[in-house]
């Protein structure tokens, strides 16, 4: 049977149009496969973006509400995970920080010697690192310059590093905010214009310059007749009858994502499913399938082994700052504290302020009451001791020109376990639930640093109040919870990332990551989707007979 059989609607249909499912897109109907893909978020323009985080009905994502934005924020008892729904996945409000780990991620976990990793993963990433542009930053804002003065203090100063990132940048001596054509694929992509320092990275880029995957991968795809149906939610697949494993095709039922009653359900065929909805998106979507009886061969270890990349967001805030700290690029330096401790400086855009919300003056302590009590007993004593300096300190107005987010991320290993529950609150339905051993709430090396960097240029140190308050540290970076393994009894997917008990079957995300990064995930999902999709044949040579390979490894 071809993959031109019309009595498919599609041969692929890609569940998320995130970094796995644009590269599976793209590389798919450059194979001559017909494609489509689900996204349950909106499609944006530089037309239709929010100006800044006050705008929440465009910035936050949260249909239910009626806020139709691009970023969502999701709370669990081990983590508050925040991540971005939009054609372009997380791209839209991403940091655009492109970083490959150290060789030694490849040594960890369940996928440890099913590939020959380390010699496979070059040609890939760079494959990710030319579609996303990747180049060092050129724009050092006022905030990268102090994380190097404080560096310099601390005695890492020899570690500040500028970032990759996927941003198209001036060259030297040429003004910034200027178009031009295509620079990147020949004049097959969109014109592009050079970045102006804006530090609006995570509020979606207006002005053309950074590389979200609208403008490249699902670009070009949709020249090589990809279907995109945004807002759009996936809420079933299932075998077609006749192969309870998916052989004969899958059925596909979706409905309208930002709809309260006309939800306008559809069914779609197709002969292969790739599952792209982020590592949470695609974990919901599993289990609910599991539950319900669609697929009920996936394996028991949906869930398990789900990363935070050990992550901390601290800050300063240095009230009355000459300097505008929201210039420059969202994230543009880095530094290392030691060989597993890597920070970075963050920002948002001047007049995106809706985050200092959820910023309190900076607590050490066991997490608990003992913690509370203490960061009570520093506010009261802050408030006591400098009421003019405390009122400007925590009124949100002006946040994001004098603060300085810290990213702290550790490539130490330690996971949690999402589950399928009916929490004790809600019997009425099951949820995603998270369960395991807690999180570690904050870094202390990370803290110091934070502390030295508020006294050094007359700042106060902050950290998130969740943290302190219900002891839930705060990420960016979910990946884990479907990882890649020699067998059904200790992972979800093979190497290939083929789901273990159907054919034709696949997950392309962030929920594939097997090991703790401690760098910014985007390109490792890029390029390990890239690989995976080297592995399916041209439209023209398939036998539609793809099954994951068990293998058996010593523990």
């Amino acid at each position: 049977m071809t993959s031109r059989d019309n009595q498919y609607d599609f041969d692929f249909i890609v569940i998320g149009s995130g970094f796995g499912g644009s590269v599976s897109a793209l590389r798919l109907a450059e194979k001559g496969y017909r494609v489509a893909v689900m996204e349950m978020g909106r499609r944006w323009t530089p037309d239709n973006l929010p100006r800044t985080s006050w705008s929440l009905h465009r910035w936050f994502w949260s249909p239910k509400l009626a806020l139709r934005g691009f970023f969502s924020m999701r709370y669990f008892r081990h983590v508050t995970i925040l991540h971005g729904c939009a054609v372009g996945g997380g791209s839209i409000t991403y940091a655009s920080t492109l970083l490959r780990p150290a060789d030694n991620f490849w040594d960890n976990a369940s996928w440890k010697g099913l590939a020959n990793w380390k010699e496979e993963m070059p040609r890939h990433y760079d494959s990710a690192a030319r579609m996303l542009g990747v180049t060092e930053n050129t724009i050092l804002g006022p905030a990268d310059h102090l994380l190097k003065r404080v560096a310099e203090e601390v005695g890492v100063g020899h570690t500040f590093y500028r970032t990759n990132v996927g941003i198209f940048q001036a060259a030297e001596g040429e003004p910034a905010g200027k178009t031009f054509p295509d620079p990147y694929f020949g004049g097959e992509g969109p014109e592009r214009s050079t970045c102006k320092a804006c530090g609006g990275c995570m509020m979606g880029c207006r002005h053309g310059a950074k590389n979200t995957l609208d403008l490249n991968y699902l670009y070009l795809a949709e020249k090589r007749g990809t279907r995109i149906f945004p807002e759009t939610m996936v809420v079933d697949v299932k075998p077609l009858p006749g192969a309870g494993d998916g052989s004969a095709g899958y059925e596909v039922r979706t409905v309208k994502s930002t709809a309260w009653f006309r939800r306008k359900p559809q069914r779609f065929t197709c002969r292969g499913v790739v599952f792209s909805a982020s590592s949470l998106g695609t974990m919901e979507l599993l289990f609910r399938l599991r539950e319900q009886g669609s697929l009920p061969a996936i394996s028991d270890q949906l869930g398990k082994h789900v990363r935070t990349n050990s992550e901390s967001l601290i800050g300063v805030r240095i009230p009355g700052c000459q300097d505008d700290l929201s210039k420059g690029v969202a994230i543009g330096s880095g530094i290392y504290l030691d060989e597993h401790t890597h920070v970075e400086a963050v920002r948002y855009p001047s007049g995106s302020d809706t985050m200092s919300l959820l910023s309190t003056i900076l607590t050490g302590g066991r997490p608990g009451r003992g913690r509370i009590l203490l960061w009570l007993a520093n506010l009261a004593r802050t408030l006591l001791r400098h009421p003019f300096k405390s009122l400007r300190l925590f009124r949100p107005w002006g946040w994001a020109r004098e603060s300085v987010i810290l990213l702290c991320m550790q490539a130490l290993d330690g996971h949690i376990e999402m589950r399928w529950e009916r929490p004790w609150f809600w019997p009425f339905r099951k949820f995603l639930v998270s369960r395991g051993d807690k999180v570690p709430t904050y870094i202390p090396r990370a803290n110091q640093f934070a502390e030295k960097f508020a006294r050094l240029t007359g700042g106060t140190a902050m950290s998130m109040l969740p943290e302190i308050l219900f002891d839930v540290p705060g990420t960016a970076h979910c990946i884990g919870g479907c990882v890649i393994a020699a067998s059904p009894d200790r992972g979800v997917l093979d190497h290939r990332h083929r789901v273990f008990g159907y054919r034709n079957m696949y997950v392309c995300d962030g929920s594939v990551v097997a090991a703790n990064l401690g760098v910014n995930p985007s390109l490792t999902i890029t390029a390990l989707a890239e690989r995976a999709m080297s592995f399916i044949p041209p439209a023209a040579a398939t036998s539609w007979n793809d099954a994951a390979e068990e293998r058996s490894l010593s523990a």
